[in-house]
C-alpha cells in the first residue's frame, strides 16, 4: 500500500472536544503532508446517544475549524458507506466468517454473571477479564442454543501470545495476552463492538496509519488479535498524548471551554485555535516557531516531532494567538465575524449591510487592542452605545466639573454645538482654540472634554471615537449611537453648564 490513507472517526454523541479536534487536525496535516487521503467516518453504533444533529454539528465544526476531507458521508467515496450504522451487513459477514473458522464463539453469559465475575476479580486484586466460560461449549451445543432463541454475543478467541507493535509516537509497545479477556465482537442484540467494527472498517477502507488518542493504546492488542484472526496486515499506529488542564488532570468542562463549539461561541478565530492545537504535543523542526500558517503546518508536520508527554492546555497562550490573528485578520472578514456578537448584545440588526460593516471595521480598529476574543466585544463597545447621562453621573469617572473644567467646557461645548457635524480635524482645531482661550493644556484640557464626550475618563483614542460617534448616529443600528452634539447637550444639562 503506497498511498497514505488516514481517518478521523468521531461518534456523533456530543460536541467535538478539543482532544478530538487535535486528532482530526493531526490526521489532516499528515494526509496533506504525505499527499494522501483523509477519510471522515461516523461511528454511530451507539443508537441511544448518537444523534443526527450531532453529526451535522461536528461536520460544521470541522469545516469552521478549517479542515476538509476526501471521503465521507457527505462526499461519498469508493469505500462507503461511511456511517457504521449503514455497514451492519458487512459486520455480520465477517462475524460469521470468524465463527466458521473457529476464531470466535457464541457467549450466553448474562450481564449479571459477567458483573459477578468482575466483582470477584476486583476483590481478589486481579484485573477483571472474561473467564472464558462459554469458550468451552461445543460448537454444536452453542448452535442449538442460539437457534432456540437464547440471546448470545459473539466473542473473539484470544490466543496465548504477546501483542506487540512499534508505535510511531511511543516506540515499541507490548501487551501480554494474560491481561486480555476474549473481547465481544457483536453484542447479543446485534450491534458491533467498537474494537470489532473499527478493524473491519480500517481494513476495508485501506487505512494505512491510525492516528488517535493514547486512551486507545489498551484497545490495540484486541484489534491486533482480530487482524491476526482475519489474516490481515494491521496499519501503523500512532497514539497521541492526553491533553491536560492547568491542574494537570485530564481536560474537562471544569477547566472551562473544551469543545470547538464553545470556543466558537467565545469568539476564538478558527486559525488561532488550529495553530494552538497544532502545538499541543507537536513542535516544528526548529522547536520554537509558534505562529504558523496552514501551509507552513502542512509543510513541516511530521509524526517524528510528536511528543509522548501529556500536553497542558494554556488558555493564556490561546488568547495570545487569538489576539495576533484578530490583528492580522482582513478588516471586512473580522467585521463579519464580529457582527453576531454585536447582534447578540442588542447593538446591530441581523444581516447588516455594507455601510454598517464598514462602520464596524472602524469600531474594531478602536477597541481591538483590548480584546482577547470577539465575545468580549459587547462590553468593549459600551462606551460607544451606552451614553446614558444618568448612568454617566453614577460612574466613578464622573465628577461635577470644578472651576477649571467648567471653564474648558463652557468654551468647548458651544463651539461644537455650532458645528453641523464634527470631524476629528475640526475637533482638533476647536480644542486648540479652547487652549488659547483658557490657557489649559494636557490633562487639564483633554480630561474634561473626554468625560463630556464619552462619559468615561479613559478608553479608545478620541481620534477614533469621534468619527465612530458621528457616522454611527446616521446608521440604521439596532441601538442608536449618539452623536457628539447629542452627548454634549445631555452632559451640559446634567452638569448645569450655562453658556
Amino acid at each position: 500500500m503506497s498511498t497514505v490513507r488516514v481517518r478521523f472517526a468521531p461518534s456523533p454523541t456530543g460536541y467535538v472536544h478539543v482532544g478530538n479536534a487535535r486528532t482530526a487536525l493531526f490526521n489532516w496535516l499528515f494526509a496533506r503532508h504525505q499527499r494522501g487521503v483523509l477519510v471522515l467516518r461516523i461511528e454511530d453504533t451507539d443508537e441511544e446517544r448518537s444523534k443526527e444533529e450531532y453529526e451535522k454539528q461536528l461536520i460544521e465544526d470541522l469545516r469552521w475549524f478549517g479542515l476538509d476531507w476526501d471521503e465521507g458521508p457527505d462526499k461519498g467515496g469508493p469505500f462507503g458507506p461511511y456511517r457504521q450504522s449503514e455497514r451492519r451487513a458487512i459486520y455480520t459477514e465477517y462475524a460469521e466468517r470468524l465463527l466458521k473458522q473457529g476464531d470466535a464463539y457464541y457467549c450466553f453469559c448474562s450481564a449479571e454473571q459477567l458483573e459477578a465475575e468482575r466483582q470477584e476479580a476486583l476483590k481478589a486484586g486481579r484485573q477483571p477479564r472474561y473467564s472464558g466460560r462459554c469458550r468451552k461449549l461445543a460448537p454444536e451445543e452453542a448452535a442449538r442454543r442460539k437457534a432456540a432463541g437464547e440471546p448470545a454475543a459473539i466473542r473473539l478467541k484470544i490466543q496465548a501470545s504477546a501483542f506487540s507493535w512499534n508505535d510511531l509516537v511511543h516506540g515499541p509497545t507490548s501487551f501480554s495476552s494474560d491481561v486480555i479477556g476474549d473481547p465481544i465482537l457483536v453484542r447479543s442484540e446485534g450491534t458491533p463492538a467498537y474494537n470489532y467494527a473499527v478493524v473491519i472498517d480500517d481494513h476495508l477502507m485501506e487505512i494505512s496509519h491510525v492516528i488517535r488518542g493514547d486512551d486507545h493504546i489498551s484497545n490495540t492488542p484486541r484489534q491486533l488479535a482480530l487482524y491476526g484472526a482475519l489474516g490481515w496486515t494491521p496499519p501503523e499506529f500512532a497514539h497521541l498524548s492526553t491533553i491536560l488542564g492547568s491542574d494537570r488532570t485530564r481536560l474537562s468542562k471544569r477547566h472551562g471551554a473544551t469543545s470547538i463549539e464553545s470556543f466558537r461561541q467565545m469568539g476564538i478565530l478558527p486559525e488561532a485555535l488550529r495553530n494552538y492545537l497544532a502545538l499541543l504535543g507537536w513542535s516544528p523542526a526548529d522547536g520554537k516557531t509558534e505562529i504558523l500558517s496552514p501551509k507552513e503546518l502542512v509543510e513541516q508536520f511530521s509524526l517524528d516531532h510528536i511528543t509522548k508527554s501529556p500536553a497542558v492546555f494554556d488558555n493564556d497562550k490561546l488568547a495570545w494567538l487569538n489576539r495576533h490573528y484578530m490583528k492580522e485578520c482582513p478588516p471586512r472578514r473580522l467585521a463579519e465575524l464580529a457582527a453576531p456578537y454585536l447582534e447578540k448584545g442588542g447593538y446591530l440588526a441581523q444581516k447588516p449591510g455594507p455601510d454598517v460593516l464598514a462602520w464596524v471595521e472602524r469600531v474594531l480598529d478602536a477597541v481591538l487592542k483590548n480584546l482577547d476574543s470577539l465575545a468580549q466585544l459587547p462590553e468593549a463597545v459600551r462606551i460607544i452605545f451606552e451614553f446614558d447621562i444618568e448612568q454617566v453621573r453614577q460612574s466613578p469617572d464622573f465628577q461635577e466639573p470644578d472651576s477649571g473644567a467648567r471653564e474648558v467646557l463652557k468654551a468647548f461645548i458651544p463651539k461644537v454645538l455650532a458645528e453641523n457635524g464634527l470631524t476629528y480635524p475640526r475637533f482638533r482645531e476647536i480644542t486648540k482654540s479652547v487652549q488659547k482661550e483658557t490657557g489649559k493644556k494636557g490633562k487639564d484640557l483633554f480630561h474634561p472634554i473626554r468625560v463630556a464626550v464619552t462619559g468615561a475618563a479613559s478608553g479608545p483614542e478620541l481620534e477614533k471615537l469621534i468619527p465612530i460617534f458621528e457616522e454611527g448616529s446616521k446608521l440604521p443600528l439596532a441601538r442608536h449611537v449618539k452623536s457628539v452634539t447629542e452627548r454634549l447637550r445631555e452632559f451640559a444639562a446634567a452638569a448645569k453648564l450655562e453658556f
